[in-house]
């Protein structure tokens, strides 16, 4: 069941009672919000050691509200993007120095109609000169489909590519450079078949649209992507859709640099296998690691690897308490093949941790966030970021001691060392 973009939540995703009916529809009923209630509560381990330092909370609506992870400069700069909140309550993209000082780059919907871009849930990318790379949900000079975005290191913004519908509609996911730094990324919906689309971008503003999904019948081939790409050196590029697929629970997807697509692995409701990859992957070698929101032993997540020959095997998969629930976001890799990434819900509080999954499938909870007036909870869908000595930065969507979010908090900037 996709999420249309007009009616997904604040954080861009699901909540609790929409994934345990999404759970109960894909088993034949045999999991319902009160099953999954009594897993959430189940008998909680003592988690690793790990140091957790919070970098800078939100203020909403002033610095941007719904915040979308963050990339690291080889400064320690940290540059992101808020979905909404900002001048034009419309969203930002924002810069934090390594101390934590916060400054707004840009706000969206500064020119009129919103033509600049509107909603920037996807987050930023880097490249060499410092300038940042990303995607709109809404807003465009014309359709308010979204656009492709630069904005320089001084908070000039400039739209590369405004979508129209036909050619992709409500990017979700970022953006991923090639080697010769041409940008691709997703729409999850729009194209010639209205399932999404993979687009491909160069840096002066020429588009194209490498592949539309739904394009077999049934939509066997893929329905609505709703994350980033990953790519190798030969330009062939793998995701994920949400939907879609030889069982509709989603697919793991490849398309060549001539636009052929090729599903890898078709998910399958079969009590091990996951199930609606809400996240993308990332590529390590000839394996394509994941996470699905739903499916595994216990029907709550899992951490895949599909090879790009295309056999899948479920890594680990997600338990009740403080193992985590629902892995939203996606993964990130150290030199060592480990992987690193959060859930929404579940931690010693039911609110979210961040976790380790060594390539032997062996799992350690790194931090349980927790509503304590300062630490941040409902880690966002965003992947986290690493920088080279290993250390971790993500955001929250809640949380923090920031103010205008009252009693819950704006979320916040969080680093931790494994």
């Amino acid at each position: 069941m996709h999420i249309p973009a007009t009616n997904r939540g604040a954080k861009g995703g699901l909540n609790i009672s929409v994934a345990a009916t999404k759970l109960a529809a894909a088993t034949g009923g045999a999991v319902t919000l009160a099953v999954l209630a009594t897993l959430l509560m189940a008998a909680r381990p003592a988690q690793a050691a790990a140091k957790e330092t919070i970098i800078y909370s939100f203020n909403c609506p002033s610095d941007g509200c719904n915040s979308s992870g963050v990339v690291v400069d080889a400064e320690g700069n940290m540059y992101g993007t808020a979905a909404q909140g900002g001048a034009n309550d419309s969203g930002t993209v924002f810069k934090i120095t390594p101390s934590g000082t916060f400054s707004t780059l840009y706000n969206f919907c500064s020119e009129s109609g919103c033509a600049d871009g509107q909603d920037p849930y996807g987050g930023v990318i880097l490249d060499s000169e410092g300038n940042l790379y990303g995607t709109t949900v809404y807003g465009g000079a014309s359709a308010d489909d979204g656009t492709v975005f630069k904005v320089t290191p001084s908070g000039k913004e400039t739209v590369l590519h405004e979508f129209a519908g036909s050619d992709g509609a409500f990017a979700f996911g970022g953006l991923v450079f090639d080697s010769e730094g041409n940008l691709y990324g997703t729409t999850s919906e729009g194209g010639t078949n209205n399932g999404g689309t993979v687009f491909k971008i160069t840096l002066s503003g020429t588009f194209s649209t490498l592949y539309n999904f739904c394009s077999e019948t049934n939509c066997t081939d893929g329905e609505y992507p709703n994350s980033g790409l990953a790519v190798d050196s030969a330009g062939n590029v793998y995701g994920t859709t949400y939907n879609g697929g030889a069982n509709t629970l989603g697919v793991v997807f490849k398309v060549s640099s001539s636009g052929k697509e090729t599903v890898l692995h078709s998910f399958v409701a079969n009590g091990e296998d996951g199930m609606y990859p809400e996240a993308g992957v990332v590529l390590n070698g000839t394996e394509l690691h994941g996470t699905t929101s739903l499916g595994g032993k216990d029907g709550v997540g899992t951490v895949f690897a599909v090879t790009t020959s295309g056999t899948e095997s479920i890594l680990y998969s997600f338990a009740a308490g403080v193992h985590g629930v629902f892995p939203y976001a996606g993964l990130v890799l150290d030199k060592k093949g480990n992987l690193y990434g959060t859930t929404e819900y579940g931690g010693s509080s039911d609110e979210g941790m961040a976790f380790k999954v060594t390539p032997k499938g062996a799992e350690t909870v790194l931090h349980s966030f927790a509503h304590n007036g300062t630490d941040g909870y409902f880690p966002s869908f965003s992947s986290l970021a690493i920088n080279k000595s290993g250390d971790l930065y993500g955001t929250t969507s809640e949380g923090g001691d920031g103010t205008g979010c009252g009693l819950y908090g704006c979320g916040e900037v969080f680093r931790i060392v494994p």
